[in-house]
């Protein structure tokens, strides 16, 4: 018998807010900045996860990616047009909140973010007014799918695998988890069933009913 969840694990990225910083962002930056869009993804996929794991600011990252060679506009403007990208998926939000008081869950995220952009996404979107902890690979220095910072994170919210749940869009990162004992749901299942409805069904996947 399977037992009863007391810690939902989430990603931010795919679950609670849109991706940010993903590639159809990045194309609509080489467009909006006049980029040669082939060389800035190459520059990206080559260094972004030094930056995702706290070995760059923001700003050593774009000067990589952007700014090694003169331009028209500023650090900030492209920041700007960076944070810009992030928006909230309020139906999961809710339905995350929902959970967590219906259940009396912690609830905590797992996320590759880079510091300032994890950092702008939890304040502007008041995360942290319903999840407990962040363990975020520019803080703890481990990426998914390295299974450290799972590790990390169950250690940090003194949580048990058989009793934890995974969110993610990544389907690879929900299998790395489930590898690790925990339970793991694949974001897109959970949009299928958003608001009260949604809320029962997951409850009724993920055993946690009273």
């Amino acid at each position: 018998m399977q037992k009863k969840i007391t810690t939902l694990f989430t990603d931010i990225g795919g679950v609670l807010l849109t991706n940010g910083w993903d590639r159809h962002a990045r194309g609509e930056a080489s467009v909006l900045f006049n980029l040669d869009s082939v060389d800035l993804e190459e520059r990206h996929h080559l260094t972004f996860d030094t930056y995702e794991v706290g070995k760059l600011t923001l700003d050593e990252y774009l000067e990589r990616i952007v700014f090694f060679e003169e331009r028209n506009f500023t650090y900030d403007d492209f920041k700007e047009f960076m944070f810009k990208k992030s928006l909230p998926y309020p139906e999961m939000i809710q339905l995350i909140c929902d959970l967590k008081k219906k259940y009396n869950l912690k609830v905590a995220v797992i996320s590759n973010e880079g510091r300032e952009l994890n950092q702008y996404r939890i304040n502007t979107f008041k995360l942290n007014e319903f999840v407990d902890f962040f363990v975020s690979s520019s803080f703890v220095h481990f990426r998914k799918p390295d299974a450290d910072i799972f590790k990390v994170a169950i250690d940090i919210s003194q949580s048990d695998v058989e009793t934890s749940l995974y969110i993610d869009d990544r389907m690879l990162f929900v299998q790395v988890a489930e590898g690790l004992g925990l339970r793991g749901i694949h974001s897109y299942r959970l949009r299928r069933y958003q608001g009260t409805t949604g809320c029962l069904r997951v409850g009724s996947l993920i055993m946690i009913c009273s």
